[in-house]
């Protein structure tokens, strides 16, 4: 299929492009990487009446880390820049390796971090990362900028925080702490497919006693945004996340998940297999703290 016609503009400031977006004599969509996007189009599950070209703005290929330690990722930065800057893989290596999932290379050469996350699809995995991470978010609209956490960012399928006429121009997330260990762990039918589930963790060794003193675990694939459970973490928390530690987190994740079922697996089956990838991601995680 075609996409219905449309019109087509590429400002050069934030400024220009909020203003687009808040015409309300035209429905306006962002576009930057596209691939979500330009499927949507093709299938005509999206009408928009103008797209409006962000990769032009200048303000929005920012990659880079602050005095803070945070790293900046601004809106029009693409996926494969992010996975390869040394930066990245050195102080975000789980944001790196959750890049590493998304579908094949020409993919992630197109797409750009801030577009996967706004897209908000429950199945894809900078969702869970930027969670994971505690990543923020900084919208921008005519009123100015204003930042939203990770947890409020996330508001439903495909649904954000982010309003109509309204910018996400980057996202913004804290450095680990110095004792972290992370790791992603998801089931495809084939590599490149969406998930059928994914977790992503990061666990931070107390120094004192040695057993886990700050654990981060978000699912993908298991609701309609990525799921952070309490009782996950909490089961992990003053352990040595061996195997009783494991167990119990595994069952707190079976107790607590309860994704729907679809054409591509039932809600058991996810429960199942998300319980056995925590395990195997905890495992992993431990094992880099350091």
């Amino acid at each position: 299929m075609k996409p219905t016609p449309f019109d087509y503009t590429a400002p050069r400031t934030v400024a220009e492009a909020v203003a687009l977006l808040g015409d309300p004599a035209r429905d306006a969509k962002v576009v930057a990487g596209g691939q979500s996007l330009i499927p949507m189009l093709n299938m005509r599950l999206a009408r928009p009446e103008l797209l409006v070209d962000i990769t032009r703005i200048p303000d929005l290929a920012r990659l880079s880390v602050d005095s803070s330690g945070s790293l900046h990722i601004g809106a029009a930065v693409r996926q494969a820049r992010a996975a390869a800057d040394p930066a990245v893989r050195r102080g975000w290596p789980l944001l790196a390796a959750a890049i590493g999932h998304i579908g094949h290379p020409q993919i992630r050469s197109r797409g750009t971090v801030c577009g996967s996350l706004a897209h908000s699809d429950p199945a894809a995995e900078l969702p869970a990362a930027a969670r994971a991470l505690d990543a923020r978010f900084v919208i921008t609209g005519p009123g100015g900028s204003r930042t939203v956490s990770a947890e409020d960012f996330f508001v439903a399928t495909f649904s954000t925080a982010v309003e109509p006429d309204e910018l996400l121009t980057e996202v913004v997330v804290p450095a680990p702490g110095a004792r972290s260990g992370w790791a992603f762990e998801e089931l495809t039918r084939r590599h490149g497919d969406f998930a059928t589930v994914g977790v992503a963790v990061l666990l931070e060794r107390d120094a004192t006693t040695d057993t886990v003193g700050g654990a981060r675990v978000v699912f993908s694939g298991a609701g309609p945004v990525p799921v952070r459970l309490a009782a996950v973490e909490d089961a992990l928390l003053g352990t040595d996340a061996g195997e009783e530690a494991l167990a119990g987190a595994a069952r707190a994740a079976l107790a607590g998940l309860t994704p729907s079922d679809d054409v591509h697996a039932s809600a058991a089956h996810r429960r199942e297999t998300a319980a056995h990838l925590l395990v195997r991601a905890c495992t992993t995680a431990w094992e880099r703290c350091s």
